[in-house]
């Protein structure tokens, strides 16, 4: 039984298991929660989630194929035979993030896991998505995320995630802060973030701009909400409604996305201030590259970025983008067509998907006259 969708989640005959948590039913189906991320074993103890939001899997790999990651709380993969090399390769990014702040050379690692340097690192970078170097460097730069958040100085916060020096840390800002160690520490104080909100055909949006371009395109349910949620990027910059300040550089940004998701005209190729991990940043700007009406799976993408077994990685990134259209999350599918996951709503993800296929036929249609 393939996936289901919204639509017959309350008729499909595994709706009554999942709300009995039928524990003889576990193996047999998982299901997901598209607003958490999360999928679960029918016996899962956790509330209730709504009909709406439901989508059922015959198996665990369809579900993370899907990009949905395994609930902490009934553990639907555990006991679950595992391939040998992935099962390796996970106990070494254990092993790694257990010692983020040692200085853990290839040769080292290699040796732990009984494979030649080479073919540990090729290894490594196909199941986990980036190489055991930049595995390590993405988890000192959260540990000095935190440090920083904490109050701590730069360079406290710097040598006790184990970059050694401040020096080192600006060697690695690039996709890992967005920003200097000390802006991230002050929650963005010192920046002026613009932003201007329109109603568009897809609901309200929210753009948003610092100096190296836009770094924020959301959909909400209110002005306020979406304030809310650019606060909580930049907890401490200076947030600055365009329309009061007479900023027109982002008023006619904001013009030209809504021009097309308004009117179908083409997106605009607009200066983005892209901010995350160095696997994240791999996955959006390969997405930059897919054509208007092109859709393509979340295996497709972990293929064209290098790193083919990192499907959920891959799916992860698409739900971790901030910059909604500009950056197109919404051409990913799962891999068997379905629509998969969308942090702005499935309707949505439907909607842009079918616009951009009406566009690009009477595109077609026009060059063919």
């Amino acid at each position: 039984m393939p996936a289901s969708n919204s639509a017959d989640a309350l008729t499909d005959p595994r709706h009554a298991k999942r709300l009995a948590r039928d524990k003889s039913a576990d193996g047999t189906f998982v299901f997901a929660v598209r607003t958490t991320g999360v999928f679960c074993k029918p016996s899962c103890g956790a509330r209730h989630a709504r009909p709406e939001n439901i989508e059922y899997f015959d198996t665990v790999e369809a579900a993370q194929a899907a990009g949905y990651r395994p609930c902490l709380r009934c553990r639907p993969t555990l006991g679950l035979p595992l391939d040998p090399t992935t099962d390796l390769m996970r106990a070494m990014a254990d092993f790694i993030a257990a010692r983020a702040d040692e200085a853990l050379s290839l040769e080292r690692l290699a040796a732990e896991a009984q494979m030649s340097p080479f073919h540990f690192q090729r290894t490594f970078k196909a199941i986990v998505g980036i190489s055991p170097r930049d595995y390590q460097v993405g988890l000192r730069v959260e540990r000095l995320k935190t440090g920083l958040k904490a109050g701590l100085p730069v360079l406290d916060a710097a040598l006790d995630a184990g970059f050694g020096s401040t020096s080192r840390v600006y060697e690695r800002i690039e996709g890992g802060l967005g920003m200097t160690p000390a802006a991230y520490r002050a929650g963005g104080a010192g920046e002026t973030i613009f932003h201007t909100t329109r109603v568009t055909p897809f609901g309200l949006l929210m753009m948003a701009a610092a100096d190296r371009g836009v770094c924020f395109v959301q959909f909400g349910e209110s002005e306020e909400a979406l304030l809310d949620m650019l606060r909580s990027e930049f907890p401490k910059a200076e947030l600055t409604l365009a329309d009061c300040d007479g900023n027109q550089e982002l008023d006619l940004w904001m013009q030209a996305l809504d021009d097309h998701l308004s009117r179908g005209q083409p997106r605009p190729d607009l200066p983005l201030d892209l901010r995350g991990t160095a696997f994240q940043l791999k996955v959006w700007k390969f997405l930059l590259s897919v054509k208007p009406g092109d859709v393509l799976s979340y295996s497709e993408v972990a293929q064209a970025v290098g790193a083919p077994r990192a499907v959920r990685a891959a799916a992860s990134a698409c739900g971790a983008n901030r910059i909604g259209v500009l950056v197109p999350c919404h051409r990913v599918l799962r891999a068997d067509g379905g629509l998969g996951g969308y942090r702005w709503g499935m309707p949505r993800k439907e909607a842009l998907l079918a616009m951009e296929a009406r566009t690009f036929e009477m595109s077609k249609a026009s060059a063919g006259r």
